[in-house]
């Protein structure tokens, strides 16, 4: 039985170990279909996964990477066919299940999608878990009410982020006028160019949350949570709302009722990992239609497999510019 490459995290005695190994197809795990993997990505719970500052991964050992793009090897689902191009993101891949940084991976037939037509594998893993979680925020504001092209304000936090990036080029090409939260002064250009027309300090949403503030934005995505999620709330415009996705700044939430019941602003969580299949159809054939492709190539980098292992820490530090594109397959 012929090996293949596989990034793969160990445990013993609460030492942990990344390395790149040999895996054959025995040590894979139950599924229908078996995906030979072209590429993935770096995202934020990867970071987790790599430098064990979370309890992310729940086995030992892990291959990581929690999204793939990549062609159908063989399958038992009626759905797929040996050649289909397919994409995965979430459940539980690079936590539970044996994850995409390897050459093969098997998985449920009903963790897959189609590779959306226009998108080729590497553009589909450029934008990822990140830019797949940030036109499900997209989706989640525009079901509430959000005209973009009335060049409404919008505020992204973690803006130089994976899903900031995206999220604001989505709604910058889509009409809104963006304004940019980011730790990195430094990024402000990288931001306009995607299509940011403000760009602020992230000390400007840092302090402690007053009931309610100012109100400047008619809807925000945050990346962030704790401080800078109850402070973007309570700056939030009558009967505005937030898409909120992500944690880096902490799972707590030190806000007041009055930003939703004075100003009936709307907290809406966005999921990315159990999203229906029909919702995760829906995303991605709007990021293949609507994501400035050229706004995309500015946020991505491309490293081989065998390099991605060290930049589990640059991830959970915030040294990550927009996306990584893991090559797996070394194309």
């Amino acid at each position: 039985m012929s090996g293949f490459e596989a990034v793969v995290i160990e445990e013993s005695n609460g030492e942990r170990r990344v390395s790149l190994r040999e895996l054959t197809e025995a040590d894979l795990m139950e599924g229908d279909v078996t995906v030979r993997v072209s590429h993935s990505g770096l995202n934020y719970k990867d970071g987790l996964a790599l430098t064990g500052k979370a309890p992310v991964v729940r086995r030992f050992p892990m291959v990581p990477g929690i999204d793939l793009a990549g062609v159908v090897e063989t399958s038992t689902d009626p759905r797929y066919k040996p050649g289909d191009a397919v994409i995965l993101n979430g459940w539980g891949t690079g936590e539970t299940h044996l994850g995409a940084w390897a050459a093969l991976s098997r998985v449920k037939g009903d963790w897959l999608i189609p590779l959306p037509k226009g998108l080729s594998p590497a553009e589909a893993m450029a934008i990822g878990t990140a830019g797949y979680t940030a036109m499900l925020c997209f989706l989640a504001l525009e079901h509430h009410g959000l005209e973009p092209a009335d060049g409404q304000p919008v505020v992204v936090s973690g803006a130089a982020g994976g899903v900031g990036s995206v999220a604001v080029a989505l709604l910058a090409r889509a009409g809104c006028r963006v304004t940019a939260v980011t730790g990195r002064e430094t990024e402000a250009d990288y931001l306009k160019a995607l299509g940011a027309v403000e760009v602020i300090s992230r000390e400007e949403l840092a302090g402690k949350p007053r009931a309610l503030g100012k109100e400047r934005w008619a809807a925000g995505v945050d990346c962030v949570g704790s401080t800078t999620l109850a402070n973007m709330l309570s700056m939030i415009r009558y009967g505005g709302a937030v898409a909120a996705c992500g944690l880096a700044g902490g799972m707590d939430l030190p806000v007041t009722v009055a930003p939703f019941i004075l100003r009936g602003v709307t907290l809406a969580g966005v999921d990315s990992v159990m999203a229906p299949r029909a919702r995760r159809i829906a995303a991605w054939d709007r990021l293949a239609r609507d994501l400035d492709r050229a706004a995309l190539a500015r946020m991505t980098r491309e490293v081989p497999l065998r390099e991605v292992m060290e930049l589990g820490e640059e991830i959970i530090a915030g040294r990550i510019r927009g996306r990584v594109v893991v090559n797996v397959a070394g194309l």
